[in-house]
């Protein structure tokens, strides 16, 4: 394979890989546009997402209608989660500092990843996700499995959806006033309850596409499988401007590439020093992320 083919695949695999850090990070940009929340327990959600569908395609296999079922299935049982930690985890702490909150979001995280550990039926061992038969799409220069494919369309729809609804529907219009002033907005008869629990919600349906998706990109899951993509998806979102919904996309995607350039090129064992270099540059250059806005507070 030429440099050049070589180069071209490498951007493939990375827009693949990019488009899921982009669906989490999405979920933890959102929740912090409205509530200034570093949510580090938003990756975990990955993780609930791909047990929840493993366990169907496990009984039902890998058919079109039993992977269908296995994304509903995903995303209900990561809102149900989402929600939960909604109410009793971070709800009662809205008014408190914000260390009380990111204390708690980590504590929940442990919780999540250790609680999975003790269950019968999930238990610490990894085990082998239940994936499609994997057809490699020779397109010339460079090929592209139909899960890359799966995962690109599928992340891009979730993608289009997400500005439709924030941008062009009435609790996407609840969202933003919410995330401009709560208070103002509850005043104008917006419930901010509502609107928070619903962007938990969003966040969540992300996650646990996005949790399928890996896990059928790379089809061994743990209890543990979401530390560190939520740890990247973090990154993403630093880098594009936390807060941003652009950003966290165009984040998520350079992220992907950078880290498949990295294996491809130098090793595979620096990729996850690159991503975190990354995070270090940003916060020293430019800490609003590429899209971010800087904003004055006085104190």
């Amino acid at each position: 394979m030429e440099n050049g083919s070589i180069f071209i695949q490498q951007i493939i695999n990375g827009l693949s890989l990019g488009s899921i850090y982009a669906l989490i990070a999405l979920g933890y940009t959102m929740v912090y546009g409205i509530v200034l929340l570093l949510n580090f327990a938003h990756g975990d959600l990955l993780m609930v997402g791909a047990y929840a569908a493993y366990f169907i395609l496990s009984s039902f296999g890998t058919n079109l209608v039993a992977m269908l079922v296995a994304f509903v299935v995903a995303i209900l049982f990561c809102i149900v989660v989402a929600l939960l930690m909604e109410r009793f985890a971070y709800k009662p702490l809205r008014g408190a500092p914000r260390i009380n909150s990111l204390i708690t979001a980590i504590g929940v995280s442990l919780i999540l990843e250790n609680g999975a550990r003790v269950l019968p039926f999930i238990g610490p061992n990894p085990k082998q996700f239940p994936v499609i038969n994997t057809v490699s799409i020779n397109l010339g220069f460079f090929s592209i499995t139909n899960i890359q494919l799966i995962v690109l369309l599928t992340s891009i729809v979730c993608m289009v959806g997400l500005n439709l609804i924030v941008n062009h529907s009435k609790i996407g219009k609840a969202m933003r006033a919410v995330s401009f002033d709560m208070n103002a907005a509850s005043l104008m008869g917006i419930s901010v309850d509502k609107t928070i629990a619903f962007t938990f919600g969003i966040g969540a349906v992300l996650a646990g596409v996005g949790g399928v998706l890996y896990a059928s990109s790379y089809p061994q899951i743990d209890p543990l499988m979401g530390m560190m993509p939520g740890l990247k998806a973090f990154v993403a979102a630093v880098l594009g401007g936390i807060g941003s919904i652009p950003g966290a996309m165009i984040g998520g995607y350079i992220l992907g590439v950078a880290e498949t350039m990295t294996k491809g090129y130098l090793s595979s064992q620096f990729a996850d020093a690159i991503s975190f270099s990354i995070l270090i540059v940003i916060l020293l250059f430019k800490p609003t992320g590429i899209m971010g806005k800087k904003i004055n507070e006085k104190v």
